[in-house]
C-alpha cells in the first residue's frame, strides 16, 4: 500500500477520496493524527499529515517514530513524503520540485532509531541511498508522462527547527554539499528504513534559503503561502498519477 506524508502546505489531500479515519496505537505515543485511508483514482493510499491537521507541531517535536510505526503497521510498503524546503544552490527557485537523492542530518536530541533498547541488540542498518532509487525512477518517469518538471536530484540538508537559518549557516551547508534545507526529512528516511518501508522524499521549494536571491536580507514569508498553495496544486497531481502508475517496490 502506498502511504502520503503531508508537511507544511499540505494538511489535507484534495485529491483523496476518504473511507475512514483510525486512531492507531503504537509502543512509541501518539501520532500526529488518526490516518486516512481512502483511494485516489481508485488505488488504496494511507495520509498521514507530519504536523496534525491544524498544523499545530514542530519539526523538532513530531513524533516520528509513532507516525512510521503506525504507517507501517497498516500495511503501507512504499511512502512518499512531501516536505517544503528553502532552495540553498542557484538553480533552486520557489515553485520548483525536487527529488533529492542524498541527505545531511544536522538534527539533534530526536529519536531516531527503534533500536534503543536497554535489552535489544545493536543494530547497524545500511543508509548509503537514504531515498529509493525504485521509486525515485518511478516519479520521475511519471512527471515526464505528464509534462511536470521535476529537478532529479539534491542534497537535503535536514536542520533542527522550528527557526530558520542564518545566512552564515546556509553558507555552511552548501559547503558541506547542501543543495535545500529543510526540517523534517530525519529522522523519517532511516526509521523507514529501518521498518523495511521504501521511501521518497518530494519537496516543493517554498522560499530562498537565508542569504539567498530575495532572502538576501530576510525571508519574505507574505510571498511563501500563495506560491507554495499553488505549487502543492502540481504536487497532488503528481503523487496521483504515481499511485495509478507504480507498484509496490523493494528497498533499493
Amino acid at each position: 500500500m502506498l502511504g502520503i506524508i503531508g508537511g507544511t502546505g499540505l494538511t489535507e489531500f484534495s485529491n483523496l477520496i476518504i473511507q475512514q479515519r483510525r486512531i492507531v496505537r503504537t509502543p512509541y505515543g501518539e501520532p500526529s493524527q488518526p490516518l486516512v485511508f481512502g483511494e485516489i483514482e481508485g488505488q488504496s493510499v494511507v495520509f498521514l499529515a507530519r504536523h496534525g491537521g491544524g498544523h499545530t507541531i514542530p519539526p523538532h517535536a513530531v513524533n516520528y517514530r509513532a507516525n512510521m510505526w503506525a504507517l507501517h503497521s497498516v500495511g503501507v510498503c512504499d511512502l512518499i513524503a512531501v516536505a517544503t524546503v528553502g532552495g540553498i544552490t542557484r538553480n533552486l527557485v520557489p515553485g520548483d520540485i525536487v527529488l533529492p537523492h542524498q541527505i545531511i542530518d544536522y538534527t539533534y536530541g530526536r529519536h531516531n532509531t527503534y533500536h534503543d533498547g536497554i535489552e535489544l541488540p545493536v543494530r547497524h542498518i545500511d543508509f548509503t541511498h537514504p531515498y529509493s532509487p525504485h521509486m525515485r525512477a518511478t516519479c520521475l518517469a511519471v512527471a515526464a508522462s505528464i509534462g511536470q518538471s521535476v529537478v532529479d536530484g539534491g542534497v537535503y540538508a535536514c536542520v533542527q527547527g522550528p527557526r530558520l537559518e542564518t545566512a552564515a549557516e546556509i553558507d555552511r551547508y552548501e559547503r558541506d554539499g547542501a543543495t535545500l534545507v529543510g526540517m523534517t526529512g530525519m529522522p523519517e528516511a532511516v526509521l523507514a528504513r529501518e521498518l523495511g518501508m521504501s521511501y521518497l522524499a518530494l519537496c516543493p521549494v517554498a522560499n530562498f534559503a537565508a542569504g539567498r536571491g530575495e532572502s538576501a536580507h530576510a525571508i519574505q514569508f507574505e510571498q511563501v503561502m500563495p506560491l507554495l498553495q499553488q505549487t502543492m496544486h502540481n504536487v497532488r497531481a503528481l503523487i496521483a498519477h504515481y499511485a495509478v502508475a507504480a507498484q509496490p517496490s523493494k528497498i533499493g
